[in-house]
């Protein structure tokens, strides 16, 4: 089981602010990109490939990076 978290606009595509998700063991963010693009659509697949992936303490775009029992999904940010 992995806790997803989501922020700003990503939760507010997704309609929540995290959920758990059963993937399998050494799943990747290819496979969570995969996993929430069947669920929520095509505009979120969109959505997640400008995303940015908090993986345990480690930041990363990589779609082969493995993933945690924890990850947080953070759209592009703006501001200053």
């Amino acid at each position: 089981m992995v806790e997803i978290r989501y922020f700003a606009a990503i939760a507010e595509a997704v309609g929540r602010t995290g959920e758990a998700l059963d993937l399998p063991a050494g799943a990747t963010v290819a496979d969570l990109r995969a996993t929430l693009s069947a669920t929520y659509g095509p505009d979120v697949d969109k959505m997640l490939s400008v995303c940015a992936y908090l993986i345990g303490d480690e930041l990363t775009r990589d779609p082969e990076a493995p993933l945690s029992s924890t990850v947080d999904v953070l759209p592009p940010f703006a501001g200053g």
